[in-house]
């Protein structure tokens, strides 16, 4: 399993690692890099070219990036490079909420239960303390979108996650 950031420098590539191990229990490789956060769309080349050397070291099942609606301009290009260089994977677009407002309309869920939804919750507030600033950044906001996801998929433990596919081949 590999796990990329693109911006992880200083207190975010602590908080990458920190929660890459936790999520993932040890099983994930780390690929971190650095580029200028909210400067994504001006560095695009240089970000690009990281991802043609990422194409050449893995082979993924699947691949998770932002939906390609999200509308931070740094989420926008990395799933655009992910379907770029990508694209005869089966990817899966997550959604982040924010402020933005820009939650969509997800097609694929997967039902969560109350003990996955606790311990996700529990870790994004453990691991990213340089988001908890942010008014969006909370317990309540976190579990609202896995029930509202959990409604929209008639979940039977009331909670899911949703995701984006635009395309999936079926062999």
């Amino acid at each position: 399993m590999t796990w990329v950031v693109l911006s992880a420098e200083g207190e975010r590539e602590q908080e990458a690692r920190a929660s890459a191990e936790s999520f993932l229990g040890g099983r994930a490789t780390l690929v971190a890099r650095s580029f200028r956060e909210s400067f994504f769309p001006y560095v695009g080349g240089e970000i690009k070219e990281f991802f043609e050397e990422l194409r050449r070291d893995v082979e993924p099942d699947v691949v998770f990036t932002h939906a390609g609606t999200d509308l931070h301009q740094d989420h926008r290009l990395a799933a655009e490079l992910t379907w770029n260089t990508f694209r005869d994977h089966l990817i899966l677009e997550y959604e982040i909420p924010k402020y933005d407002g820009d939650l969509g309309s997800p097609n694929v869920f997967v039902p969560l239960s109350e003990q996955i939804v606790a311990r996700k919750v529990e870790l994004l507030l453990e691991h990213f303390p340089s988001q908890r600033r942010k008014h969006w950044f909370t317990e309540d906001l976190f579990r609202a979108t896995m029930r509202l996801r959990g409604m929209e998929a008639n979940s039977p433990t009331s909670f899911a996650e949703g995701f984006r596919c635009r395309k999936l081949v079926l062999s």
